[in-house]
């Protein structure tokens, strides 16, 4: 998996996984040394996905002059799905996780047709989780995670929201999203939650 982070450092401007590997967006060159550099403009993207899936490689980085042009280049590269998602608290300060594919992360899903992205996330944490009554309280950093499927690779667009919520009734994993578990975790619950989850899930938590 690979997942894009907006940093707020003017070196860094975007962070990509792969699995937990980092490929750097950036307009700064620097020698390479445990990592290799790549021109944006003309990178193989598959190429740079296998060197980090099946090498010791630790880190890439892409390239280019202008910063203001590093998301809007890399995002050509693949086709891209929109979702939506939450990191939803209750009235005790907990958070809602769920646990799939191993990891634990957040509730989140694509967008259908004419919902607006506030809208999916909402129906997305609702369908995964069964909570209810949630509203957003202000929206958080977007993230990009590229995944394969049916023989091809596409960038998620994942754009998150914080909610709060006063439900306290039962929660209903997704099972037909392989959803095994849907809890409410405290701070140091979370943070141990956070040991086996995904690299953009700890910067969002």
């Amino acid at each position: 998996m690979i997942f894009l982070q907006n940093l707020t450092i003017l070196k860094i401007m975007y962070q990509v996984f792969v699995s937990d590997k980092p490929i750097v967006l950036t307009n700064i060159v620097e020698k390479e040394s445990g990592f290799k550099n790549y021109l944006l403009d003309s990178v193989d993207i598959l190429k740079v996905i296998k060197e980090l899936n099946t090498t010791s490689l630790k880190e890439v980085r892409l390239i280019h002059k202008k910063p203001e042009k590093l998301l809007k280049k890399f995002l050509k590269l693949l086709p891209n799905v929109v979702a939506g998602g939450g990191k939803v608290f209750n009235q005790e300060g907990e958070i809602l996780f769920i646990y799939r594919n191993d990891k634990w992360d957040l509730p989140k899903g694509k967008t259908e047709p004419h919902e607006t992205i506030e809208e999916t996330a909402i129906r997305e944490v609702a369908e995964e989780t069964g909570v209810a009554g949630l509203k957003i309280v202000k929206p958080l950093q977007t993230t990009y995670h590229i995944f394969k499927r049916n023989g091809k690779y596409k960038i998620k667009v994942t754009y998150w929201f914080e909610m709060k919520t006063s439900f306290t009734g039962k929660l209903y994993p997704q099972e037909n999203e392989g959803i095994t578990k849907v809890e409410w975790l405290n701070p140091a619950q979370s943070l141990k939650a956070l040991e086996n989850s995904y690299a953009n899930i700890k910067l969002l938590v």
